[in-house]
């Protein structure tokens, strides 16, 4: 009986385009996995579709002057093109606005409440007579209550790290339109996440994930609580019970369950209603979720319990690849800032197999991975062209000429065997490599596998053999050997660059789908002798320097120019004021991310006399805050303690704004415990 597997992309959100920074993640890697899946002769379900419902959904429709359905159908299609762009092979790809998704999600909450997992309770929430809405912390702004920075976000503060729930922000008013907020009460769903809390440890336990992904979890499982799961809205999964009109499903609780309604939707699609409970319902399924870093909470945490807590026997998730992001050329991809990459400019120089051969090549496996158009031109040209594509190339032109355009016959000795065992190896590793989510490693292998053939090509010299009539047998087992590891070849490219994976399969005299094929079978069975091979042609052209200029230069051309501005001095203080200030130099020992926040980190802070904690808002300022230990840094040492995400800070070390964030201040010869005058 074959393996099940289903595989799942987190749905991207219908509310913009996708860039190349989205598919290095969640996407890309998936569909790698589920054609080397199919390779194997497994039952593959590949699903995805687009997330289609939320908040932002409604106010950048509004802007557009559209309605929300309108703004995500226009968004479904530029998405779902982008992704048939890329070839990728989902098997369906959905969205959550089909009607089936409506009774998947309303059956979810039907068996949480029934099985007193929810609870209705009314709170206070930030309220816009303006926009006549409630807002999420997103679209809130106001004066932090721990520092009074005045344009404090809705849920941290920038300047001073504090955490706090929006309604704590004083003058809060609307990032939208600037209107002020006032508290209002409104009546909500809460899914009680702290039921699971056991079940969830005891299923983490026995994990092999990811130690990022697995730590994350088990931290973030300490401290759950009952979470919201409804909204003020009209756009949404409708709740179904009585009076509730106004009200909807909050988009990351529907999310998830789209991919199970995606798969309902498969089924409907092939005219095989319940094909999708053969995956979904059935515990020997292998499931497996491709998600980037921000959404390991949903998939490892509050997806698996809401499954926990109803009725239906559906898998939770077996494997979690959770990858990090992708930037472009040292920052973020914004489209808003033109900090991105034309996609129509991009696949009229260039195909989909060299962009997706980079992106696996640079995967985001275990940190983030960039985007530059020089590392981009040397893979295409290195690598691909100058490895895998001369290869092919010297291998099938030189069995033109001097095999009559067929495959020949092998007389293999024990060099020629070491070769073709070598082959098969590598061949091996990349298998391995390709079950366990390593795409770096599979590419790096594949080309190994394009050297060796380069290598064996050189040293065994067939336009040397072809000159003496006795060495015929020696040339054609040369080349048949290459066109062997050209096969090998063509298989383990076949899920990273399908497009020209199947070229070359053709070329090496075979009319099937590559894709259709099964990997142990292909390695079993040499080519035939006397195959025709046909006429030669390049796989990869290169790519031109004055092509990656004009790219470079392009990105420059679309980002907007820097505008200097300075903050406003504050007001006039004493020199007495001055002096109650003590500033000390503080050596840091030790840094750790404080769980649930992406700016806090936890400082262990040496300032002569005694060691201190200080929670300081600043690692999103640096790559890799590990760089901070042994720097030595200003403190404010008689800052009155103050708790932040849980942890006592005792005191501030002190940083400055730059146009690119925050750069901590650092002395050299000073000493720790010195004072600061």
């Amino acid at each position: 009986m074959k393996d099940k597997v289903l595989v799942t992309s987190a749905l991207p959100y219908a509310n913009g385009p996708l860039h190349f920074g989205h598919i290095a993640g969640a996407f890309l890697p998936a569909d790698c996995y589920a054609r080397f899946q199919r390779l194997q002769g497994s039952d593959v379900l590949y699903i995805c579709g687009s997330d289609e419902y939320g908040l932002p959904i409604t106010i950048h429709a509004e802007a557009a002057e559209r309605s929300p359905q309108e703004h995500v159908d226009i968004f479904h299609e530029i998405n779902k093109a982008f992704f048939q762009k890329l070839e990728f092979s989902f098997d369906h790809y959905s969205r959550t606005t089909w009607p089936g998704h409506v009774e998947t999600v309303q059956q979810y909450f039907k068996d949480l409440k029934e099985n007193g997992h929810i609870e209705e309770k009314e709170t206070d929430q930030l309220y816009s007579k303006k926009d006549d809405r409630f807002l999420a912390d997103r679209y809130v702004i106001g004066t932090c209550p721990k520092c009074g920075f005045e344009e404090a976000r809705g849920d941290e503060c920038q300047k001073c790290g504090a955490s706090y729930e929006a309604t704590d922000l004083k003058d809060p008013r609307s990032k939208i339109s600037n209107a002020p907020l006032t508290r209002k009460p409104t009546k909500h769903w809460f899914l009680r996440f702290d039921h699971f809390k056991d079940q969830l440890n005891k299923w983490i336990d026995k994990k092999q994930w990811k130690p990022n992904v697995v730590n994350f979890a088990k931290s973030y499982i300490k401290d759950l609580r009952p979470r919201a799961i409804t909204r003020d809205s009209k756009w949404g999964v409708p709740i179904p019970l009585g009076e509730t009109e106004g009200k909807v499903f909050y988009v990351w609780f529907d999310a998830p369950i789209g991919y199970i309604s995606a798969s309902r939707d498969w089924a409907e699609t092939i005219g095989e209603r319940d094909a999708w409970k053969n995956y979904w319902c059935d515990p020997d399924t292998k499931l497996v979720h491709f998600v980037g870093k921000d959404n390991i909470p949903f998939h490892a945490i509050f997806f698996p319990a809401m499954t926990m807590g109803q009725n239906q026997p559906y898998k939770l998730v077996d494997e979690l690849p959770a990858n990090e992001f992708l930037n472009l050329e040292g920052r973020q991809f914004s489209k808003s800032d033109g900090w991105t990459i034309d996609l129509e400019r991009f696949f009229v120089e260039f195909t989909p197999d060299q962009i997706r051969y980079f992106l696996a090549a640079n995967a985001p496996e275990t940190q983030d991975a960039e985007f530059t158009w020089k590392e981009f031109q040397m893979r295409c040209n290195s690598e691909l062209l100058g490895k895998f594509g001369n290869l092919a190339n010297r291998t099938l032109v030189f069995a033109q000429k001097n095999c009559d355009g067929k495959m020949p016959p092998l007389d293999l000795q024990a060099d020629d065997k070491a070769f073709l065992e070598g082959v098969k190896k590598l061949v091996e590793e990349i298998k391995g490599a390709y079950a366990t989510f390593r795409l770096r490693r599979v590419s790096q292998l594949i080309m190994e596998l394009a050297s060796l053939g380069n290598v064996y090509f050189n040293e065994k010299k067939p336009w040397a053999l072809a000159k003496d009539p006795d060495q015929k047998k020696a040339m054609e087992t040369v080349v048949g050997s290459c066109i062997e590891c050209l096969k090998a070849l063509a298989l383990v490219s076949s899920p990273i660059i399908p497009a020209t994976a199947q070229k070359l399969w053709e070329l090496i005299g075979f009319s099937t789908k590559l894709e259709e094929q099964n990997w142990s079978e292909i390695m079993e069975e040499s080519i035939k002798s006397k195959t025709p091979l046909e006429e030669p042609k390049p796989l990869f052209k290169k790519v031109e320097d004055e092509t990656i200029s004009k790219e470079e230069a392009f990105l420059q051309e679309n980002l907007p120019k820097p505008v200097t501005s300075y903050e406003p001095l504050k007001e006039e203080i004493t020199f007495d004021n001055f002096l109650k200030l003590d500033l000390r130099v503080g050596q840091i020992l030790s840094v750790e991310p404080v769980p649930k926040s992406k700016k806090l980190l936890k400082l262990t802070v040496d300032i002569g006399f005694e060691k201190r904690t200080i929670v300081s808002g600043i690692s999103q300022f640096y790559e890799d805050p590990q760089v901070l230990v042994g720097k030595k840094v200003t403190v404010v040492a008689n800052l009155k303690p103050a708790k932040l995400m849980g942890i006592e800070s005792q005191g501030m070390v002190l940083a400055a704004g730059t146009e690119s964030g925050i750069e901590v201040l650092n002395l050299d010869s000073a000493n720790p415990g010195d004072c600061i005058t």
